[in-house]
């Protein structure tokens, strides 16, 4: 399953990720030297530490990305969008914000959609370059759920539709990713067709590369080091 994996190839699809409330400075600085050192396309940490972080990552390849409206995603837009925009001023420039799984439950998609294509339009015109990605939590949805919700991502204008915050009960499943991708591989948005983020629950290099072969562009993952070190045994 591993062959034609390198380390340097597999280094490219993760978010080195760090969101535990109690992590200190010191462990995100850390965090930040290991992607670098080791060529994660990214690392995910929490907004109060992006100026750290990218402080830290100034003159590499890692891009900095933090999450927003995190873990429950129902922020009021306005609110969406002016922390997504100090976590820009910060250094950011991938941001995961997590979709109103409440207003998706009961039905108001337009509504869902209004505030993901008012977020992702707003980011777009203050700074080039972004990577916006947006969470479904796939634990609490069913399939058709999970199908709307990314139609409406695919619609609004953001780069990736993302499986978990990794807070929930449950997290990446091969099965999801694939379910998602097959939903937006037929829907491209305002930027064009779309890609899917893993997170939540990857802790192996086997299930890392199964997600890959299901459709995943990117994993969001703390264990990164370990999926890289699994190559090799």
């Amino acid at each position: 399953m591993t062959a034609g994996w390198t380390p340097g190839r597999l280094a490219r699809y993760i978010d080195h990720t760090l969101l535990a409330p109690d992590a200190p400075p010191a462990a995100v600085a850390r965090l930040a030297e290991e992607a670098a050192e080791h060529g994660f396309a990214a690392v995910c940490v929490p907004p109060a530490h992006v100026p750290l972080a990218a402080g830290i990552l100034a003159g590499t390849a890692v891009r900095v990305g933090t999450v927003i409206s995190f873990p429950l995603g129902y922020a009021h837009p306005a609110i969406r969008i002016a922390e997504s925009l100090q976590a820009i001023a910060d250094g950011a420039v991938e941001l995961d914000t997590v979709l109103n799984l409440s207003w998706l439950k009961g039905g108001e998609d337009g509504r869902v959609g209004d505030d993901l294509a008012g977020w992702a339009a707003a980011l777009r015109a203050a700074q080039g370059g972004l990577t916006l990605k947006v969470i479904v939590e796939t634990a609490l949805l069913d399939a058709a759920e999970k199908e709307r919700a990314a139609h409406l991502v695919a619609a609004s204008g953001a780069d990736f539709v993302k499986t978990s915050t990794g807070f929930a009960k449950g997290g990446a499943t091969v099965e999801d990713v694939a379910l998602l991708t097959r939903a937006v591989q037929d829907r491209s948005g305002p930027g064009g067709r779309i890609g899917v983020k893993a997170s939540g629950g990857i802790r192996d290099t086997a299930t890392a590369l199964a997600l890959i072969a299901a459709g995943a562009g990117r994993l969001g993952t703390s264990a990164g080091i370990a999926l890289l070190r699994g190559l090799s045994d």
